[in-house]
C-alpha cells in the first residue's frame, strides 16, 4: 500500500505508507546491478549506491532502537558517526546490506506498532521527542537519500 492508496486514513496510515514507499525505493536503486556497479564511487565523499542503503539501515536502527527503543549504539554495535555508517567492508554485498536493511525495517516495525505517536521517546542523545517526529526524520532522510541514489543510479546506468 502507497502513500496514494490512503489519503484519507489516519495520520499513522500515512505516515507508515510514506516510510514503507521510500524504503522500497532505496532498496530499488539496488535492482539489476552487479556487485562493482553497487560500489562504485562517483562522487568525493564515501556515498555509493550499497554505502547509502547501509547507511538508512544505520539511521533506522539509530532512530528506532535507540531511541524509540531505548538501546544504546554501542549495545546495538552500531558506528557512533552518520558518515562510519557509509564504509563498505569486504564482507558487504548487495544481499547481505539488503537482509540487513529488512531486518532493520522489521524490528523498527515491531518496535512502534503499539505506540502512539504522541509517546514522548527519551533514547536519543539530543534529548526527548515524540514518535511523531521520528517518523517525520526518518521519512526526510529516507528521502533525501533517495534523491541521493536515483542520482547515482543514473550515473552507475550510463557509464
Amino acid at each position: 500500500m502507497g502513500p496514494f492508496d490512503v489519503p484519507l486514513d489516519d495520520e499513522r496510515t500515512q505516515l507508515d505508507a510514506f516510510v514503507e514507499e521510500y524504503r522500497r525505493a532505496v532498496e530499488a536503486t539496488l535492482d539489476g546491478l552487479t556487485e562493482e556497479q553497487a560500489r562504485r564511487g562517483l562522487v568525493p565523499s564515501a556515498t555509493t549506491l550499497l554505502g547509502l542503503l547501509k547507511h538508512v539501515t544505520w539511521m533506522q536502527r539509530v532512530w528506532f532502537e535507540e531511541c524509540v527503543g531505548g538501546t544504546s549504539r554501542r549495545e546495538l554495535g552500531l558506528v557512533r558517526d552518520p558518515d562510519e555508517s557509509f564504509r563498505l567492508s569486504a564482507d558487504d554485498t548487495i544481499a547481505s546490506v539488503t537482509a540487513a536493511h529488512r531486518e532493520a525495517c522489521a524490528t523498527a516495525r515491531t518496535t512502534v506498532a503499539d505506540l502512539p505517536l504522541d509517546t514522548v521517546v527519551t533514547g536519543h542523545r539530543s534529548g526527548p521527542r515524540t514518535l511523531r517526529w521520528v517518523y517525520l526524520q526518518v521519512l526526510r532522510e529516507l528521502a533525501h537519500h533517495c534523491g541521493h541514489a536515483d542520482v547515482l543510479r543514473e550515473q552507475v546506468l550510463a557509464g
